[in-house]
């Protein structure tokens, strides 16, 4: 099956869609707490010129989304594919942030899930690169099953490289885990 690298994705908790111009205003409200970007690899993030970068680059990218809490209909974050390989049958999900207020609970993995989903439709594994610095997100990844195989020195444009740690999930791990975190939710 072709792999839709932007649809519109939902739970009961949260919506994905695809990213639009008319975002930016909400996203960067959203993006504007520094406190978001202290672990990660590009700490001004919150400054509106270098989010305006990665925003830009995001609409080009043609499979980022804007993560809507589906109870207020506001923007809370943001992810993305990228880096889809048909020839490996694999993808890395990426570039994704959660507003603070959203940390902690079931968001990350809400939309994870989801994205989790609809990519094992197409693909057998999925990567994800996490700053080597960014505790939080290792962990939030970890909790979901992704195994830690390696490190790359990740570009970003105009910026030094950075280090960057790679994890990794199959297919045949996450419905594994996908089907045992359903029998035990209640």
């Amino acid at each position: 099956m072709p792999f839709d690298l932007q649809p519109v994705l939902n739970n009961e908790l949260v919506q994905l869609q695809p990213i639009q111009e008319i975002d930016f205003k909400e996203l960067y409200e959203v993006a504007s707490d520094p406190l978001l970007w202290e672990q990660h690899p590009n700490p001004d993030r919150y400054k509106e010129g270098v989010f305006r970068r990665f925003f830009d680059e995001a609409i080009r990218s043609k499979s980022a989304f804007v993560i809507l809490d589906r109870r207020t209909e506001k923007i809370i974050g943001s992810t993305r594919y990228y880096d889809y390989r048909p020839e490996n049958k694999s993808v890395v999900i990426g570039y994704t942030f959660l507003s603070r207020k959203h940390w902690g609970g079931n968001y990350n993995y809400s939309v994870k899930t989801l994205m989790l989903n609809h990519a094992f439709q197409s693909v057998d594994e999925v990567i994800f690169e996490i700053g080597a610095g960014n505790i939080r997100s290792q962990k939030a990844i970890e909790k979901i099953g992704a195994i830690k195989t390696g490190t790359i020195e990740k570009e970003f444009p105009g910026e030094e490289n950075k280090i960057n740690f790679i994890y990794r999930i199959t297919k045949k791990e996450w419905e594994s885990i996908f089907s045992l975190t359903k029998e035990t939710k209640p």
